[in-house]
């Protein structure tokens, strides 16, 4: 029998990505030589109440001693209890209707396919047509890449695209008026409200988006104006809003979920990294009801995937909650801000190859650029975010890579919320090192 030369894992080999971990425990994990390493990302920003946490593990456990697999639309102990506390304790106010799935990418697609036949049985079906955003992504199933703007992973899957519309994100740093320009969010909506117009109204089913930018574009907060001025743009015209909360919900902010910041009720919201916090594979597809009666009233069902709303997902998805509302966690975000805002800003603020520190609670960014003053970014093929990645973790500290590709030199940060204050104070410094090290400023290990 031949040997293969395959390796074992991943099933295409990442150049730095060669760790082995085999355990963890709160803000740790841990490699086969027992090294411990701090999750600055908090894996793919996920981990909030931290890694191992005996209360989920119990739970996941006696759910999974009660049942172990039944079909989605059927009614369970674990899924009534999960929908009952997000409804009481997590969604905003007239967000009723609760969908599970098992991965952000079929979330967010069920999520489309939900505005789609909303507009189609309630009599509406020219509305045919989504709008995304530049410097998004929302997953990697085929309508999921069209719907965002990811050059690395779409890559030779152009011809296979659904033609979704595009307009620009609101993107302060790079704003088309300069450098944080005052009036980028109104011309942001502005953009939307054109193509709206363009196209025609009645063909526009939805306008999806991430109410604040995850690791495709580190970090991007918008200014206070652009989510009011969305959502009246999409009230006058009938279109909905999803919004792409898979990296910022439950609590990554500051909030429950990123769109509070303003005040903003979707017609459709995915979230789920932070719904069961690692634990289990599930994200939510949240609506409301009048978005989901149109379907109800036809007799059609918003199909589901095998593994949706699994028992054992829902149960240790509740166990997380329970954990974030006991511990207070969501505020302890909210306060932790400004003391990582300031530790950053202390390391990196005058450094010449940094463009911008952004972010909200838990999640931040910095752009890395080539040329501060004219926002020139480093050539392609100098590597300086997986080059930042490598230096942090030699010295025992796991960073998140962000970034599309065109878009790049993006290096994010979401640890859990249980880290510490001496824990912040060395992400931040690890991050100056690592930085100097990519671009040259100072030797490597």
């Amino acid at each position: 029998m031949a040997i293969s030369n395959a390796p074992l894992w991943p099933f295409v080999p990442v150049a730095g990505w060669s760790r082995r971990f085999v355990r963890a425990k709160g803000s740790y994990l841990y490699d086969d030589t027992g090294r411990a390493v701090l999750d600055a990302g908090g894996g793919a920003i996920v981990i909030n109440v931290g890694h191992c946490r005996d209360a989920v593990i119990a739970a996941t456990a006696q759910a999974m001693q009660q049942l172990t697999y039944v079909t989605p639309p059927f009614e369970t102990p674990e899924r009534t209890m999960l929908v009952s506390k997000l409804r009481d304790n997590w969604l905003p106010r007239g967000i009723e209707r609760v969908h599970l799935s098992s991965g952000g990418s079929e979330a967010m697609d069920a999520a489309m396919r939900l505005a789609r036949q909303s507009h189609v049985a309630a009599g509406r079906p020219e509305r045919r047509k989504f709008i995304g955003r530049e410097i998004a992504y929302h997953g990697t199933t085929l309508t999921t890449l069209a719907a965002g703007d990811h050059a690395a992973r779409r890559q030779g899957l152009e011809t296979l695209f659904p033609d979704i519309l595009r307009v620009p994100a609101c993107y302060p740093l790079r704003a088309p008026g300069g450098r944080f320009d005052p009036d980028c969010g109104a011309q942001a909506a502005a953009a939307l409200e054109a193509l709206i117009l363009k196209q025609g109204p009645e063909t526009i089913a939805a306008f999806i988006a991430e109410p604040i930018v995850g690791s495709s574009g580190g970090a991007i907060v918008p200014p206070d104006d652009y989510w009011p001025a969305v959502r009246d743009i999409c009230d006058r015209h009938g279109v909905y809003i999803i919004a792409d909360e898979v990296m910022t919900g439950f609590g990554r902010t500051g909030r429950n979920f990123a769109a509070d910041h303003w005040q903003l009720v979707p017609d459709i919201i995915v979230s789920g990294k932070g719904l069961a916090g690692g634990y289990m594979p599930i994200v939510g597809v949240f609506a409301r009801d009048e978005v989901v009666l149109p379907l109800e009233d036809a007799g059609w069902p918003l199909m589901f995937y095998t593994y949706g709303a699994h028992p054992a997902a829902c149960a240790a998805a509740h166990a997380v909650l329970t954990i974030l509302e006991e511990e207070k966690l969501v505020a302890r975000v909210a306060g932790l801000e400004p003391e990582f805002r300031a530790m950053l800003e202390d390391k990196l603020k005058d450094h010449p190859h940094i463009a911008e520190i952004r972010g909200q609670g838990l999640l931040w960014a910095v752009e890395i650029v080539r040329d501060r003053e004219t926002l020139a970014r480093f050539d392609e093929a100098a590597q300086i975010t997986a080059k930042v990645v490598a230096a942090a973790l030699e010295r025992d500290v796991l960073l998140y890579p962000g970034g599309t590709g065109s878009q790049r030199d993006i290096v994010c940060m979401g640890p859990p919320f249980i880290v510490t204050e001496a824990e912040l104070a060395r992400i931040a410094d690890t991050l100056c090192t690592a930085i100097d090290v990519a671009t040259g400023r100072k030797p490597g290990p």
